[in-house]
């Protein structure tokens, strides 16, 4: 077996591909696409999203403090790209996109209606990294699409058929190959 060595990057795929709405808390709202978010803490419930500082969507964050992220299912893939690669500088990407405004329960940005999952974030500390800064925040709400609970009351995250980003790539997540802790389970 033979490997080698690269240069230095950001190789840690596959992430979850979101979209991420803010507000500048004055009418302005934006949605912007994000890979690199993830979990950083559970008590309290925290999240960060790095944010390159020349995109509109990070005038807004640092104007508000608040942003939603919203999973993304296979139905919302052309509008998660599309919001990527566009900026709302120049148009309402809610407008276009044919996205529904949905008004949030504890922060001042809208979430996306379609969405099977949004977080609701307050921003509690941002890190400025060199190329991005990263926003650190605290969960305040989390809202689901009850069309994914099942017959038994249990919420079926897995049915909403999410997407990945993998180096350049949406990919849905595909088959289930084994459940947390199944490796030292007594049979």
């Amino acid at each position: 077996m033979s490997k080698e060595v690269w240069k230095p990057g950001n190789m840690l795929y596959p992430l979850p591909a979101v979209m991420v709405t803010v507000s500048d808390g004055a009418g302005n709202d934006n949605i912007i696409t994000i890979a690199w978010t993830g979990t950083v803490n559970s008590d309290p419930a925290m999240v960060s999203i790095s944010v390159r500082k020349s995109r509109y969507s990070h005038e807004l964050l640092t104007k508000n403090g608040e942003f939603a992220i919203n999973l993304v299912t296979r139905e919302l893939t052309f509008a998660m790209d599309y919001c990527g690669v566009k900026s709302g500088r120049d148009m309402d990407k809610f407008e276009v996109m044919k996205l529904t405004r949905q008004k949030a329960s504890t922060i001042n940005v809208p979430l996306i209606k379609e969405s099977p999952v949004s977080l609701e974030c307050k921003v509690k500390q941002v890190m400025e990294l060199g190329s991005h800064d990263m926003f650190l925040a605290e969960v305040t709400a989390v809202v689901i699409d009850d069309k994914y609970m099942d017959e038994s009351g249990k919420f079926d995250l897995n049915a909403s058929d999410l997407i990945t980003y993998s180096h350049g790539q949406y990919y849905t997540l595909g088959e289930n190959v084994g459940k947390f802790g199944f490796s030292v389970k007594k049979s």
